[in-house]
């Protein structure tokens, strides 16, 4: 039951954050002004399962204004490129891992 829960938890918070994502990435398309700041952001992955650091990556890159790179060797480091880093990379990366790491964690 509380998997089931989580994975709502997770539903909700994905969709909110889809809707987000696509409003901000369409309002910096359609208006004359770009305010992008592109960046490469280095998430700690090392206490995910495979399966873990797959689902982040892919829920990740599903997400407007972000992309999955890659995967290190050691699959301790998951790279994500960012159309809007809006602070430093290591606090969106904490973001991040907050965000999607700790719910990816719960429902997987």
């Amino acid at each position: 039951m509380m998997r089931i829960l989580a994975f709502l938890e997770f539903l909700l918070f994905y969709l909110k954050e889809i809707l987000v994502s696509n409003v901000r990435v369409a309002y910096d398309v359609l208006t004359p002004t770009h305010r992008m700041t592109p960046g490469i952001i280095a998430l700690d992955v090392s206490d995910f399962t495979d399966a873990q650091i797959s689902m982040m990556a892919n829920f990740i890159t599903m997400t407007p204004g972000t992309l999955g790179l890659a995967v290190s060797d050691d699959h301790s480091t998951l790279y994500i490129h960012a159309m809007y880093l809006d602070s430093p990379a290591e606090a969106v990366a904490e973001q991040l891992l907050n965000d999607y790491g700790k719910r990816v964690k719960r429902v997987f």
